[in-house]
């Protein structure tokens, strides 16, 4: 049985920083992903990395964001920097396993003085 299991979301200052994580199990994982939903807005994609270390990232976050994993772990990790209140959504961690993908619950990230 696969879960994803995010962790590392909570209130933020602008300008502070948060540590996502995303415990994965139950497969071996190529691409994980971080996604992120805003109130009112379409989910749309964050950060990606693949299981050989190749990353890429949404405009909105780069050189602010970084994600990483440990593959020994089963772990994906999204380091946020520099926070905006256009950060504020709820983040997902996304993982393939050949044809399917797999979801977290999803954790809360809020950034506001």
């Amino acid at each position: 049985q696969v879960q994803l299991v995010e962790s590392g979301g909570g209130l933020v200052q602008p300008g502070g920083s948060l540590r996502l994580s995303c415990a994965a199990s139950g497969s071996i994982f190529s691409n994980m992903n971080w996604y992120r939903q805003a109130p009112g807005k379409q989910r749309e994609l964050v950060a990606t990395i693949t299981n050989g270390g190749s990353t890429n990232y949404a405009d909105s976050v780069k050189g602010r964001f970084t994600i990483s994993r440990d593959n020994a772990r089963n772990t994906v990790y999204l380091q946020m920097n520099s926070l905006k209140p256009e950060d504020t959504a709820v983040y997902y961690c996304n993982a393939h396993a050949g044809t399917y993908s797999y979801w977290g619950q999803g954790t809360q990230v809020t950034v506001s003085s």
